[in-house]
């Protein structure tokens, strides 16, 4: 979405047309300051548009927890194998 004024390309907001200030962080889509909101809860703040954020919100939360099951889970389920395993060894 670059427009040329004559002097070089200029990145335009998707949703308004202004001069972006940058990218969304989830769609990768140019967005000017007016259109994006800020993340929130992550070590770094990231601008999201107001689509994503209708999608998403502006949490980290949900990234988080599903990095955090990906471990969790299966040390879970390993927890209750070898629980199992020794309840019947017992018997």
């Amino acid at each position: 979405m670059l427009s040329d004024g004559g002097g070089g390309g200029v990145a335009r907001c998707m949703r308004c047309g202004a001069e972006a200030a940058g990218p969304c962080a989830r769609c990768r889509e140019p967005v000017c300051g007016d259109c994006c909101v800020l993340t929130e809860g992550g070590a770094q703040v990231w601008a999201i548009c107001f689509g994503c954020e209708d999608r998403g919100g502006r949490s980290l939360r949900g990234g988080w927890l599903t990095v955090i099951g990906w471990f969790a889970l299966p040390i879970a389920a390993l927890a209750v194998v070898v629980a199992l395993l020794e309840w019947l060894s017992r018997r």
